[in-house]
């Protein structure tokens, strides 16, 4: 299955609600139709910002023409595909190159670490797992679960550890085994708590340190479900540790799934995988062109 394909499965839900409405569209295309399609757009959790920024530019293309649906959603897809390009692909130029995974509990954060592995490893690369969430119990169970699955190893301390020291000993295993990439999971923090992300913020000093010059990701794991609540976790997330990007869970359990337009607007994060399944595979590699066209139009009009 191509990415369009998983793309257009992972969507199915929000595009049978955004087909529902545009299709009406149809004539001559006015500032009350420009402010219709907003509403639609923020039912869609697209956002009142992203979604105003939308219809504006929709406005000075097509506004007072007489357009078809078809044409109406054509032009809303070059548009989408303007705000969230351009694509950010995993850096992982260096060996070993550092992906710290970051999120609140709930969100898939550890199934997303494995699946992420998963897919490096089917790249040819060697993986090493951080299991640095040292206060949630059974943590450290789920991901060495993960590690076996995928076939790689893992560096863990006991329960309650200092999750900065774990990293620091994954750091130095992942330099002496020759690793590609290290993974390093970190406790479901809310990020309303003040001391977990000053935690994080601790972690994130200790890669400076140790890892001098590796490429280096924070990635942020948000579950499509919560809506715009995921955009205020990004916010806190990125003022507290430096996100790099988003890995957005559950896409295809949401009919709201515009608001993958409004974190890459709103907050200028790149999604870079977006789950699309219960299996090991659906993990993908996040691109905004097919996102787009998944959303918004037929197959037959791509």
């Amino acid at each position: 299955m191509g990415f369009f394909d998983i793309f257009r499965k992972s969507v199915k839900k929000t595009k049978q609600n955004l087909s529902l409405e545009l299709d009406h569209f149809s004539g001559r295309i006015t500032a009350d139709t420009l402010e219709e399609l907003e509403e639609i757009l923020i039912l869609a959790d697209v956002g009142v910002t992203t979604a105003g920024k939308i219809c504006s530019r929709l406005g000075e293309r097509i506004q007072h023409k007489t357009v078809d649906s078809a044409e109406l959603r054509q032009n809303l897809c070059e548009i989408v595909t303007e705000l969230m390009e351009p694509d950010e692909p995993l850096n992982t130029a260096t060996r070993p190159s550092v992906v710290l995974v970051v999120g609140v509990n709930g969100v898939g954060k550890t199934t997303s670490i494995g699946k992420l592995a998963y897919l490096l490893r089917q790249q040819g690369k060697k993986v090493l797992l951080g299991a640095a969430d040292t206060f949630r119990a059974a943590a450290g169970e789920q991901l060495g679960i993960w590690a076996e699955r995928v076939g790689c190893q893992m560096v863990r301390h006991a329960e309650g550890a200092d999750p900065a020291a774990v990293v620091f000993d994954s750091i130095t295993a992942a330099k002496a085994r020759g690793a590609d990439v290290l993974i390093c999971d970190t406790a479901g923090r809310l990020h309303t708590k003040k001391n977990l992300m000053e935690e994080l913020a601790k972690i994130d000093r200790v890669l400076e340190r140790e890892a001098p010059g590796c490429s280096r990701e924070t990635l942020l794991v948000l579950d499509a479900t919560t809506g715009q609540n995921g955009l205020n976790q990004a916010r806190e997330f990125a003022a507290a540790c430096g996100v790099t990007g988003i890995i957005l869970t559950k896409l295809d359990g949401t009919a709201k799934g515009g608001v993958v337009i409004a974190i890459r607007d709103q907050l200028g994060l790149p999604i870079k995988f977006v789950g699309t399944g219960e299996g090991i595979e659906d993990l993908t590699p996040f691109n905004a062109r097919d996102f787009a066209h998944a959303l918004l139009l037929d197959e037959e009009e791509i």
